[in-house]
Parts: structure tokens; C-alpha cells; sequence
């Protein structure tokens, strides 16, 4: 059960610095908010249970790797597919713009 809440912790961290993440992006309106939180929500849990399953969360010296590694993937995942979205959405608007206004 101890495990678990490591789990809860997970989520709860990795969905609020999405959030974060989504927040603090000034260009944020090119994805949609829920895109960093569910990509970080989602590799997190993902994460936690190759972990667990592989025996880390009930082994001494190696309890912290369902806690940190989690995290820390979830974060890293989330912005760096924010940021390939964004650009690929601008220039995919860019290109529609320039047909539209080339007529």
C-alpha cells in the first residue's frame, strides 16, 4: 500500500507542473491545456508501473526510483512534446495563411 501513494504522488505532482508548464508557455494558445498535463500524467503512471513491476518500489536503497524517476520522466516528456507540437503547429498555420491570403 505504501507504494501506492507513491503512485498518487506521481500524478499529482506531474499534472500540476503541466499545468504549470502550459501556464508559463506564452505561446500556449498553439496546444491545447490538457496536452502537457495528460502527456505527463500518462508517462508518469507508465513509468511507475514498469517500476514496480520490476521490484523497485520493495527494495532497500532502490524505494526512491518509483517516487523520482516518474516525475521527472512525465516532466521531460510533457515539455519536450509541447514544444515539438508547438512548432510544428506553427508552421503548419503559417503555411495555411499564406495559401489563404495567396488565394
Amino acid at each position: 500500500m505504501e507504494t501506492v501513494w507513491s503512485l498518487v504522488i506521481d500524478v499529482i505532482v506531474t499534472g500540476g507542473i503541466g499545468f504549470a508548464l502550459w501556464a508559463a508557455d506564452r505561446r500556449h494558445g498553439k496546444y491545447g491545456i490538457m496536452l502537457p498535463v495528460a502527456l505527463g500524467v500518462v508517462i508518469a503512471c507508465l513509468a511507475w508501473i514498469v517500476l514496480v513491476a520490476g521490484g523497485t518500489g520493495y527494495l532497500t536503497g532502490l524505494t526512491w526510483m518509483p517516487w523520482v524517476i516518474p516525475m521527472a520522466l512525465g516532466i521531460v516528456v510533457s515539455f519536450a512534446v509541447t514544444k515539438l507540437v508547438e512548432r510544428r503547429r506553427e508552421k503548419r498555420d503559417v503555411a495555411d495563411l499564406t495559401r489563404v491570403l495567396r488565394g
